[in-house]
């Protein structure tokens, strides 16, 4: 028998393990709507404790917390400030301008990653003419900057100019759980530059299902009554809850793993020939790398991987996204690496 493909094309690709779906099983469950599904409520308290803030608020996506968080923040007409390659501007549907009415002004950033000197001149004087500057958010780490991680000074100095500028701060920390074990720095502690966080437990954690967004207390019951006319309001959430509460005891300190798994990959597009890596260091799970036209297309690089038995996301005409998880041990990530230098043998676009 073959070995089973390898998909390295997002780690939001992961199952629950056992041990996951046990506790989803054994959870206790009630009415999240009235406030009585005691798993959720523990959630709630968990990361709200974990990040520093006073409250938080369990949510089916990531894409719906931010957008509640834009919502919640903002009235109609008024603008935020963020990273051209933000997921909130690049990879949400158009949501600030469908579901709040607020624009979003987008600053080119170095694979994602932004300097204070960049927001000078970029609140908009107060007038009858023009839209209110009312918001900055930041993604930590930075999903199509290649999983960067937002050097905390340059964040702190963001939030303090934000603060002198009457602004509020809004972090995207779908991926923090990475920046947290790859630099050591404690959730509260990124947290603590910012109004609002939402972090997901989809991704890198395993769990099958939901983000939270956290913040002050007044704001998240704000928040909740938003969450209802986005439709996210659930019932007995507490099975997805728990497994939420699985992946906060057991999946974190484990992302180092996947954090090596990605350089094994990385070295391996580094060494093949018309395969770039872009940005050129990897600093989390997410590799992102350009095929060289002489190569061919990022469809056609994918195909050949896929008859290798590896699956990467292709994510634009030349450009291709690997990500390491849960589901693909050391062993994998090796034989993915070899998979991928076996593409030097595969004839080029300008060999055909």
């Amino acid at each position: 028998m073959s070995d089973p493909l390898i998909d390295l094309r997002s780690d939001t690709v992961t199952r629950p393990t056992a041990g996951m779906r046990a506790a989803m099983n054994a959870a206790e469950l009630g009415d999240d709507v009235f406030r009585e599904d005691p798993t959720v409520n523990r959630l709630e308290e968990r990361v709200a404790e974990l990040l520093g803030k006073e409250a938080a608020l369990f949510v089916p996506s990531g894409t719906m917390s931010n957008q509640i968080a834009i919502k919640a923040h903002t009235l109609p007409g008024d603008e935020l400030l963020c990273e051209a390659n933000n997921h909130i501007y690049l990879y949400e549907a158009g949501g600030p301008a469908v579901l709040s009415g607020v624009t979003c002004r987008t600053i080119d950033g170095d694979h994602g990653i932004l300097d204070v000197t960049q927001f000078d001149g970029k609140v908009r004087p107060i007038n009858d003419h023009s839209v209110r500057t009312k918001l900055v958010c930041l993604e930590n780490t930075h999903n199509r900057g290649g999983g960067r991680i937002y050097p905390l000074e340059k964040v702190q100095a963001i939030s303090e100019w934000a603060r002198r500028s009457g602004l509020l701060m809004h972090l995207d920390g779908a991926r923090l759980w990475n920046a947290i074990v790859a630099t050591g720095i404690g959730a509260a502690t990124w947290a603590a530059e910012f109004d609002t966080v939402s972090v997901c437990f989809s991704k890198g954690l395993g769990a099958p299902v939901g983000s939270a967004l956290v913040g002050p207390r007044d704001f998240i019951a704000r928040a909740r009554r938003i969450r209802k006319l986005f439709g996210g309001g659930m019932r007995q959430a507490g099975g997805l809850a728990a497994a939420a509460l699985f992946a906060l005891d057991h999946h974190i300190d484990r992302l180092a793993e996947d954090h090596r798994n990605a350089q094994v990959i990385a070295e391996a597009i580094a060494d093949t020939p018309g395969l770039r890596l872009d940005p050129p260091e990897v600093d989390t799970n997410l590799i992102w790398f350009t095929v060289e036209p002489y190569r061919g297309t990022a469809n056609e690089v994918a195909e050949a991987l896929r008859q290798r038995g590896v699956l990467v996301h292709s994510a634009g005409p030349q450009t291709l996204r690997a990500c390491t998880h849960l589901d693909v041990s050391s062993a994998q990530a090796e034989r993915a690496a070899d998979a991928i230098r076996r593409l030097a043998a595969v004839p080029t676009m300008s060999a055909r």
